[in-house]
């Protein structure tokens, strides 16, 4: 289990010294979880490196949003005073997520289409 949490905790790592050097504009987790995927997929990490910790993970999901779920309970009065806007931005972005969504979607299968022939 030690060996499987160090694999996914460089691969955060990794991310991290990504952003630092380069000041990519994405957060570091993402960078390190693509390439973890990059990595599963080209067969350099085997799944059963990493399965039982990311179950472990995965599993206990829900012990992470207990920060966010406080940060909500210290700002209740900001959040009730702005929701509006709040909700108004969350409306917004979550059409531009699904827009966008099927947008690539269309495109890929296009393009997956095109290859096949």
């Amino acid at each position: 289990m030690a060996l499987q949490l160090f694999i996914i905790f460089a691969m955060l790592a990794f991310g991290e010294l990504v952003v630092w050097l380069t000041g990519v504009p994405v957060p570091s987790s993402i960078i390190g979880m693509l390439t973890l995927t990059f990595l599963l997929k080209i067969g350099v990490i085997k799944l059963q490196w990493v399965k039982s910790a990311s179950n472990v993970l995965t599993g206990n999901l829900t012990f992470f949003f207990i920060a966010p779920g406080v940060s909500l309970i210290l700002y209740y009065e900001l959040i009730k005073s702005q929701w509006i806007p709040i909700t108004v931005s969350i409306i917004v972005s979550t059409i531009l997520v699904m827009v966008t969504t099927v947008w690539t979607y269309k495109l890929v299968r296009k393009h997956n289409g095109n290859s096949r022939k």
